[in-house]
């Protein structure tokens, strides 16, 4: 056992500079992502399939109640966020969203109305989708210290990566034999598995790295207290977590645009074979993504800064785009929407997570998700109007709408430079807990 154990620490350190005492942290929290993954990538396939039957004007406005649910969700999270002790926080989260699912199973025998049930399940599984991730990496930039961050987060998104190609395989294989209900009580089922990890990780995870200045912290049974909607007076008044918001902003523009043509291209086929397509699309997605995450991330950020870390995905987005616009194939615009994704995931994700590890812990448990859920999802809101506006009423086509793009991952790139060097800034202050001034 103890060769095996030297084996696996030997490939930790190997692959992201992982010092023994932080291998088991460092593995639960990969563990822990894993599972988060592999329950949202059977729920976002069932989700994403049912799109196709409606039109971008609806689409656009389930995205606009999306919203208006991840503002009302982000509140009452805050709410509790100032009144439970941390250490209950995050694992109440995933046992919440598990039992709403179990519900959702429950209500698609009872109610009859099944197209309602569909557009329900498909709004609840965008908040979700954003609010599983925000509350993940409030935890680990809490657990982890800044140092660490850069070695580690990047590893730590790898374990996503492999949820997230486990999770797609299920429906890619079953959807059709099993159907999309029964892939949502699976879903559930697997999401109540993370509790226990959590556990762990507040305790024997964050005992082993209890000589460091921060992952302490995690263990501590105390309550952030405080006003239920100061994460959204902290988002307002912070120029750092306003240049954060911008930048999801702008990454939300990309996405909302190719989302918006795979889903009519996919018009013609049935739900099962929606979803299988889209679980394609998530598999190979997330096998690139493993390959950065483990080899690429944490090196870039330790040897290049964050600034060009956080800027490289944005700049290759924009001359892909460019490319898209001199030649509209629908193959390039797949192959643009898996790198985009694979990109994010293995590098700008956690290079963006590495952002909060120099603001304060009320930011990390409450801005945080009005950062990623509300900022996030208002952006949807915006660009899948502003998408239906260029299509629907100025009648841009595939080139037209890839230019617009274009024009928005070049204001991207610019923005992921600028907040590396905020970063920089805020790491070298003399009291680098404290939420950085810009």
């Amino acid at each position: 056992m103890s060769d095996s154990n030297n084996i696996f620490s030997k490939f930790l350190r190997m692959t992201a500079t992982i010092e023994p005492k932080e291998t088991k942290a460092t593995f639960m929290s990969f563990a822990l992502v894993f599972i988060l993954m592999a329950a949202y990538y059977i729920l976002k396939p069932v989700r994403d399939s049912f799109a196709s039957d409606w039109t971008d004007v609806e689409v656009s406005t389930l995205w606009t109640i999306t919203f208006l649910f991840s503002f009302v969700v982000t509140a009452v999270y805050g709410f509790f966020a100032s009144r439970i002790q941390l250490n209950k926080l995050v694992p109440s989260v995933y046992g919440f969203f598990a039992a709403t699912f179990i519900l959702v199973y429950v209500l698609y025998g009872v109610v009859e109305d099944a197209n309602l049930m569909r557009k329900f399940f498909y709004v609840w599984v965008s908040v979700f989708s954003l609010f599983q991730v925000s509350v993940f990496w409030s935890f680990m930039s809490d657990l982890f210290s800044k140092e660490q961050s850069k070695r580690l987060f990047g590893f730590i998104t790898t374990g996503a990566s492999i949820g997230a190609i486990l999770g797609p395989s299920i429906p890619l294989l079953f959807a059709s034999s099993i159907g999309n209900n029964t892939l949502l009580l699976i879903a559930s089922i697997i999401l109540i598995c993370t509790i226990p990890i959590i556990l762990a990780i507040q305790t024997w995870g964050a005992a082993s790295l209890r000589d460091e200045s921060v992952p302490a912290e995690a263990t501590e049974k105390k309550v952030l207290g405080g006003n239920p909607l100061a994460g959204f007076a902290l988002f307002f008044k912070n120029p750092f977590l306003l240049g954060i918001g911008a930048f999801i902003f702008l990454y939300t523009g990309i996405g909302s645009f190719v989302y918006f043509e795979l889903k009519n291209l996919l018009a013609d086929f049935t739900n099962e074979q929606r979803t299988q397509i889209w679980a394609g699309i998530d598999f190979a997605t997330n096998s690139i993504t493993i390959i950065t995450g483990t080899l690429i991330t944490s090196r870039l950020a330790t040897k290049l800064g964050l600034s060009l870390t956080l800027a490289l995905i944005p700049v290759l987005v924009c001359l892909g785009l460019l490319t898209v616009a001199l030649i509209p194939l629908v193959w390039i615009v797949v192959g643009l929407q898996v790198f985009r994704r694979a990109g994010n995931y293995g590098i700008t994700r956690p290079a963006r997570e590495m952002l909060f590890t120099v603001v304060s812990r009320e930011t990390r448990f409450k801005a945080k998700q009005v950062i990623d859920v509300v900022v996030y999802r208002g952006g949807d809101v915006f660009w899948a109007w502003s998408f239906t506006l260029l299509t629907s009423v100025v009648g841009l086509g595939v080139a037209g709408v890839a230019l617009v793009g274009a024009g928005i991952a070049g204001v991207w790139t610019w923005l992921g430079l600028f907040m590396g060097r905020k970063f920089s800034a805020a790491e070298n202050a003399v009291n680098p807990q404290a939420t950085p001034k810009a």
